[in-house]
């Protein structure tokens, strides 16, 4: 799914869209044992509304987030198409449209036995219908439909309240209730909305904290082949420079390489597809930046070892919105408008850092200060 597909959805994924609709509700509680301590099956529309707009709201956020960054989409591999297999499983729990007991808990079973979590949480899932409607067209009812799975990990704590005014005194409130948090940690949707139709062979893994996706649902639960979380590309595109330029690394080259970075996120922004730095890109940024043809010889044997098979690093995960200039002592904050603004120089045989003031306006701990 680009982001325009998951963005259509997000839109009409609310009981007030004509072309939305919830179906079914299962939700399980799930201690840190893996003990299934209570387990639902619920008609949406018999859902008390306080409760179901809850429900609603939570399963929306698996569409929250950035493609590439919250939100990666994974092809299964062929034996996940078996018995046992995601796939397969996931597969019966949609054609069940989720009131399918036998089905459900093979699905629940398949996520509570491979999933890591080292806590008490609520699993959510809905049976959702989207009538697809074609651009410009009106919808009358005789369209194709969009029927898909979406599931969240929600994790269940205890609230500290802090103080309370009891009416007499000012006291300590505590609360033993078991809270399921509105915000899920992850989730998945499937199939994925793919061309204005459903694709069974892909499924579409979300996480709140892209530094840390829980790996054990991708691999485990969805039997996919995990890829680089966005830090990871971050941390790859570092090493690529610095195995690459080596000496010949400097303020000038790494400012230019972001700013073509930025150029390449920017032109982009109204696109369906994020951007991808391949070599051959990364080779031409790297030579207008200033890097030598004598370095970039070794390009591609360390692009090759450090991204692997994957088509490339997406752009917008390696733009930087600010430059990060710093030494053990010191660290200085750059808005990426004014790199030009600061250069390192020799001067008087010592290293520098020059900054230019242009605007004599210079504040310390928030105190102006002559210059």
């Amino acid at each position: 799914m680009n982001k325009k597909e998951v963005a259509e959805i997000k839109k009409n994924f609310t009981d007030s869209s004509g072309f939305f609709t919830l179906n079914h509700i299962v939700s399980a509680y799930v201690d840190p044992q893996k003990n299934v301590r209570c387990k639902d099956n619920r008609l949406y529309a018999l859902v008390p509304e306080d409760e179901g707009a809850v429900m609603l709201e939570t399963l929306k956020k698996v569409l929250s987030g950035k493609v590439g960054k919250n939100l990666t989409e994974y092809a299964f591999p062929r034996e996940e198409y078996e018995e046992d297999g995601a796939q397969n499983i996931l597969y019966a729990a949609l054609n069940g449209k989720l009131e399918d007991e036998f089905a459900n808990d093979k699905l629940l079973t398949r996520i509570i036995d491979n999933m890591e979590y080292g806590m008490a949480y609520t699993l959510i899932m809905g049976y959702c219908t989207y009538s697809i409607m074609t651009k410009g067209e009106s919808y009358d009812g005789e369209g194709d439909e969009y029927n898909f799975i979406v599931a969240t990990v929600c994790p269940v704590c205890t609230e500290d309240y802090g103080l309370m005014f009891n009416g007499n005194a000012i006291a300590k409130k505590s609360n033993t209730d078991l809270i399921i948090s509105r915000t899920p940690t992850d989730g998945f949707l499937f199939p994925v909305f793919s061309d204005r139709a459903p694709d069974v062979n892909n499924v579409m893994y979300y996480t709140k904290s892209p530094q840390k996706p829980n790996l054990s649902i991708v691999e485990d639960v969805l039997g996919c082949n995990f890829v680089m979380s966005f830090q990871r590309e971050k941390e790859t595109f570092r090493q690529i420079l610095t195995d690459v330029a080596a000496d010949e690394l400097s303020y000038t080259v790494i400012t230019q390489v972001n700013e073509a970075l930025r150029d390449i996120v920017n032109n982009a922004k109204n696109e369906t597809e994020l951007p991808i730095i391949d070599e051959n890109k990364l080779h031409n940024i790297l030579f207008d930046a200033g890097v030598s043809s004598e370095k970039l010889d070794s390009l591609h044997a360390v692009f090759k070892e450090k991204v692997g098979e994957a088509d490339g690093l997406t752009a917008e995960n390696l733009a930087e919105n600010k430059i990060v200039l710093s030494t053990p002592e010191i660290t200085v904050n750059i808005n990426r408008y004014a790199a030009d603004k600061v250069r390192t120089s020799v001067i008087g045989g010592r290293r520098c850092l020059v900054i230019d003031l242009d605007d004599p306006s210079v504040t310390v701990n928030g105190v102006n200060v002559s210059v």
